[in-house]
């Protein structure tokens, strides 16, 4: 169970960023090889975005798979809308959509 605060917490980092990607690590130094692919994907376009560490508090851990009521790590954010997880946003680049997506949602891109 979310603690209020932590759920306030959630909620305001998602709101208040265009970009926010809740990750196991950091950008510099993934902890897991779903939220380095991720890391990947967002750096590629040249997203800028706030990245959260799940692992350096608990309560966020368990708090945003109950806010998105979505089971795994990363998630990843875009205008206070979930994305999804490592698979989707995969998915969604090498489509073409992610680009497109974030386009249409106003983020600027920076492509290599």
């Amino acid at each position: 169970m979310t603690d209020q605060a932590t759920f306030d917490a959630i909620k305001q980092a998602v709101e208040s960023n265009d970009v926010v990607l809740f990750m196991k690590g950091t950008p510099t130094f993934p902890q897991c090889g779903f939220s380095s692919v991720v890391v990947q994907v967002l750096d590629y376009l040249g997203v800028e975005y706030v990245a959260t560490n799940v692992l350096e508090n608990q309560a966020v851990r368990e708090g945003i798979k109950t806010y998105s009521d979505w089971p795994t790590i990363p998630q990843l954010y875009v205008k206070g809308e979930f994305v999804g997880g490592c698979d989707i946003v995969k998915e969604m680049f090498e489509s073409g959509e992610l680009r497109e997506f974030l386009k249409e949602k106003g983020i600027e891109l920076e492509e290599a």
